[in-house]
């Protein structure tokens, strides 16, 4: 029987202050004080699976894009290097030499997306590892094990993220037993206690697919474990955007509104933004970096196709506003002729400008949360981050 239901919110973890509440929405602007340094948000995190955010150098993440966090994800880090090398090493933040705040995810995302070498079961997951076909078992308590040898700073909960479209009845067994998992891992981390001398917040995740009902069960549910902080889990997963902002909107309703909320896997800066105005503090996505490594570029006028044969002779910076260094440094014209010269150098300056312009675009709409007209801003910003330049 699981007495340990509930997670205690002391000093010894975490705070959320929250410095402004927009008057037309409900975005906010806050500080998330960690071990490793304190967070403003609204927040976007790059994403480093495997400890690396691909193409970009850490101090090309600190001094030039100045990510307050970036995260980890617990299946690859498991598979390679291994717990064994990370805690050697005396954690990730030591083995990647990061000394800001870490978020490492749970690996529930991947058992969704290994959907045809895994096996579910209510004791945890059977899954064979992509790298050699090994087979393995993540159960919520190995997990819990993992993330304390990992690390990081906030570490979430062991889910099961569900696909889209799902049946009503697999997203109900699929969140009870989500809220099961929750209830061992809470269990398991109040007598494994962190390793490496400071704290480690354990965020719960929402579920329930697309289904209102389940959403507002599963949200009741997360806030009633007292975390530092929630997580809304399974959306930007093939659903309309209207559809995520639905269901967003009912759970940002429900959470605690002292804690983080951080939405997983979002995504466009469209997304980003409308996302925020409807509550929401934290969020991550492969998109920025992804994408620039196929050419696509985030630009405060529009996204551009670098590799369109009209940037041939366009000296212009990448963006128009100089946003990062690169596009004071670099032309329109040069970044196109590294991507048709397929140089990787091309892809390291995209991934930097994207990045660049997701932290660029949360820290403005940060300022103009405090400054009273985020909404104002934000309906002029997501015309223009919609265009095809």
């Amino acid at each position: 029987m699981l007495i340990f239901a509930s997670l205690e919110h002391t000093d010894k973890y975490m705070k959320f202050d929250i410095q402004n509440i927009d008057a037309s929405s409900s975005a906010r602007a806050g500080v998330l004080h960690t071990a490793h340094g304190d967070i403003p948000t609204p927040i976007f995190m790059p994403v480093g699976t495997v400890g690396s955010v691909k193409g970009v150098h850490q101090r090309e993440l600190k001094d030039e894009i100045n990510a307050r966090i970036i995260l980890g994800n617990t299946y690859h880090l498991y598979l390679r290097p291994g717990t064994q090398i990370l805690e050697k090493a005396g954690g990730l933040h030591k083995f990647i030499g990061w000394d800001r705040p870490i978020l490492t995810d749970s690996g529930g995302y991947q058992v969704y997306s290994l959907s045809a070498t895994r096996k579910i079961k209510e004791e945890g997951v059977k899954f064979k590892s992509h790298i050699d076909g090994s087979l393995h078992f993540f159960s919520p308590e190995s997990v819990m094990d993992i993330e304390r040898t990992i690390g990081a700073d906030i570490i979430m909960a062991f889910d099961e993220c569900t696909p889209y479209p799902c049946e009503y009845s697999y997203a109900k067994s699929s969140m009870e037993m989500t809220h099961r998992w929750l209830d061992r891992c809470v269990a398991h981390l109040s007598t494994h206690p962190e390793k490496y001398g400071y704290p480690q917040s354990l965020f719960p995740i929402v579920q329930g697919a697309t289904y209102r009902d389940l959403r507002t069960i599963s949200a009741e549910k997360i806030a009633s474990v007292g975390a530092d902080g929630n997580a809304i889990g399974g959306l930007s997963v093939g659903e309309p955007h209207e559809k995520m902002y639905e269901i967003v909107d009912l759970v940002c309703g429900i959470l605690p509104k002292d804690r983080p909320r951080y939405l997983m896997g979002v995504g466009t800066p469209s997304n980003i933004l409308e996302n925020i105005a409807l509550g929401v503090d934290m969020m991550d996505c492969v998109m920025p970096t992804r994408n620039a490594r196929n050419g696509m570029l985030f630009t405060s006028e529009g996204t551009i196709n670098i590799k369109n044969k009209k940037w041939a002779d366009d000296f212009s910076p990448v963006d128009p506003m100089g946003i990062t260094w690169v596009d004071t440094a670099y032309t329109r014209a040069y970044l196109r002729h590294l991507f048709a010269a397929d140089e990787f150098l091309g892809k390291q300056i995209a991934s930097i400008h994207n990045l660049g312009f997701y932290l660029w675009l949360v820290g403005q709409a940060r300022e103009h949360i405090i400054a009273g007209d985020f909404t104002q801003w934000k309906n002029m910003m997501v015309k223009k981050l919609d265009t095809r330049i």
